[in-house]
């Protein structure tokens, strides 16, 4: 069968968007996918034709891609243009629609590869957090805090077998707009200094450079701080901003080989440690050196917070199945964690304890709308930039996803706080 349509692909750069598989059993299966797919679309409630369509299938590769990969080949099919939808909000709705339903093609798991080095390009983050070179989630001026001091068991191999942990969660933000997310942003990485209390004389450790609001707004507090990254462009990417910010004299970033540094790359003893959105995307291998390297480098009386998205008790394998393509496209050591087992990782892997949390979900759903939306009003600055269309959809599409799993709440984002154990439960 011809498949035209994936001509223009560069087939070095996108081998499994180029071809469409063949799966064994071909024509059954693929027939077989598209019955389930449309089930699935009518029990979502999707609409596929006609002037209101949801989303539009324009190449019947799309079935085959369904009947070998699942999710994957469901995500692979959007990259190729097989299937639209009529702008990026649309897409977010078939997600969640589709994932709400419980649509479950058979996904195979993705190999999964560790983290090693490069964050993500400087030049695809300013297309969507503008001139910060930097991302996190925000916290918009109208969300309400509440906190309670909730008991949860002690996953360390001796000792108490419970322990207290004041738990805060926040409202839905209300009337939020583009302008906002710069604002929302810089109100996280407070909350972060926040948390491991930086001030004036502070030694504070940012990695990877994801962290680079809070390591401002910790220079801003005339702390000291060192940024690692293990992707040199980003490095001076960094180092630019750092100029601009006038935060230069208080900050140093500097390269390392490895995204988790080991005792040879880097030593010190910090009063404060930030880290962002590194947990989720290191592999299972990698996340118990992560966060022994926060033991290692953290002083005795300090502490150190971790920004991570988490899995819910509403996350569905289909969920999960579904972030399968990201794993194979973006971050290859994907794995949503869920706090219970972040807390057994932490306990039985260092002598760490986490003794506050920040669920910021709400928030961070509409930090990605916001991102999501600044980054397509930008494709043709991404064109301009060398970004292919493939890539680009890639990029809408993990922003649509990610924003489906946080609008069912089969997705949060929490702020570790942790301490030493050996401190005896002092705050």
């Amino acid at each position: 069968m011809s498949h035209s349509h994936l001509d223009a692909i560069d087939a070095q750069l996108w081998p499994g968007v180029a071809e469409v598989p063949v799966p064994r059993f071909g024509a059954w299966r693929a027939r077989r996918a598209e019955a389930q797919f449309a089930q699935a679309c009518d029990a979502a409630g999707l609409v596929l034709e006609g002037a209101d369509a949801d989303l539009r299938v324009a190449h019947d590769a799309l079935f085959d891609r369904l009947a070998h990969g699942g999710w994957v080949g469901f995500a692979e099919s959007y990259l190729a243009g097989e299937w639209t939808t009529p702008d990026s909000a649309h897409l977010v709705r078939v997600l969640k629609r589709l994932l709400g339903a419980g649509y479950a093609p058979k996904t195979p798991a993705v190999t999964e590869s560790p983290a090693t080095g490069g964050e993500l390009p400087t030049e695809l983050v300013k297309l969507y957090a503008g001139d910060r070179v930097s991302h996190q989630g925000g916290i918009f001026s109208t969300g309400v805090p509440t906190t309670v001091r909730e008991s949860v068991p002690a996953y360390e191999r001796s000792g108490a077998k419970e322990h207290f942990v004041d738990v805060t969660h926040l409202s839905e933000p209300t009337a939020v707009d583009r302008e906002d997310l710069r604002s929302a942003q810089e109100r996280a990485a407070a909350w972060l200094a926040d948390a491991t209390r930086v001030g004036a004389g502070s030694h504070v450790l940012v990695f990877p450079a994801t962290g680079l609001q809070a390591a401002v707004q910790a220079a801003e507090r005339r702390a000291v701080v060192d940024i690692l990254t293990a992707d040199p462009e980003r490095a001076e990417a960094v180092r630019e901003h750092l100029v601009l910010a006038g935060v230069s004299d208080n900050v140093a970033c500097q390269d390392i080989e490895h995204l988790v540094p080991s005792p040879q790359e880097w030593r010190g003893r910090y009063d404060a440690i930030i880290s962002i959105e590194a947990l989720e995307s290191l592999g299972s291998r990698e996340r118990g050196r992560y966060v022994q390297a926060i033991d290692r480098l953290l002083d005795a009386s300090g502490r150190a917070v971790i920004q991570a998205t988490v899995a819910t008790e509403q996350m569905t394998g289909p969920g999960r199945d579904a972030l399968q393509a990201l794993k194979a496209y973006v971050w290859p050591g994907l794995g949503l964690l869920t706090v219970p087992e972040i807390n057994k990782l932490v306990e039985r892997s260092t002598g760490l304890r986490i003794v506050a949390q920040t669920h910021t979900g709400p928030h961070y759903r509409e930090s990605l709308e916001q991102e999501r939306s600044f980054f397509v009003g930008h494709l043709r600055e991404a064109a301009a930039a060398g970004f292919d269309p493939v890539y680009r959809r890639l990029w809408t599409y993990q922003f649509a996803l990610r924003e489906a799993l946080f609008a069912l709440g089969m997705a949060d984002s929490v702020q570790f706080t942790l301490v030493h154990r050996n401190r005896g439960g002092r705050r």
